[in-house]
């Protein structure tokens, strides 16, 4: 996006399904942020702490130093006067006060970039992705590829059995799938084959 100091901020979005590079996006842009020494600070949900707990580690093994938080609330309070961008990633597993937040950050004239899946893996809206997309100014949707047909993959699979929402994990309990390919019942029956 484009880079502008002074009090105009804005919000960004990277959303998409698992696999998709959303935190390598996430990192791609604090990295140049920083680099062009803009102040920038990044957080991430305590909860996930999957690759590591003080970094946002992408799937592909890029990383950069993120504060853990354990709610929109905490990570508001721990934003330093100075700082210019705020990176958020995993934005889908923060309270609905996330949408209020990034909102309140960007009109005090930080850029907030926030990454996170918009859909779980029934298809439903993933808040507060999807509220996050309708007050930010730039939406990246991003895709995967299709673990099973290679073709463009907009879904995550859950591929173990769990009716709850939020089971942390990566390669092993989840795939990216394409429209074509994406089933949810399958995820339940390998798993009780699994099980069995």
């Amino acid at each position: 996006m484009m880079w502008r100091r002074g009090d105009r901020g804005w919000i960004e979005v990277i959303c998409g399904p698992m696999f998709s590079g959303k935190s390598e996006e996430l990192i791609r842009r604090v990295t140049r942020a920083a680099i062009a020494r803009i102040p920038v600070q990044v957080f991430k949900p305590a909860l996930d702490d999957r690759y590591a707990t003080e970094q946002v580690v992408s799937h592909s093994a890029l990383s950069v130093a993120a504060q853990p938080v354990s709610s929109a609330k905490e990570l508001l309070l721990a934003v330093d006067d100075r700082t210019e961008v705020v990176g958020i990633d995993e934005g889908q597993f923060f309270d609905d006060e996330l949408v209020d937040v990034a909102d309140h950050l960007a009109s005090t004239g930080m850029q907030v970039i926030v990454a996170g899946l918009d859909l779980d893996y029934l298809r439903r809206p993933f808040e507060p992705i999807p509220s996050l997309c309708g007050r930010a100014e730039y939406v990246t949707k991003t895709l995967a590829v299709c673990h099973r047909c290679g073709g463009p993959a907009l879904y995550t699979q859950r591929i173990v059995k769990s009716d709850d929402l939020v089971v942390l994990g990566a390669t092993g309990a989840y795939e990216a799938r394409c429209r074509h390919c994406y089933s949810p019942e399958e995820g339940q029956q390998e798993a009780l084959a699994i099980d069995s």
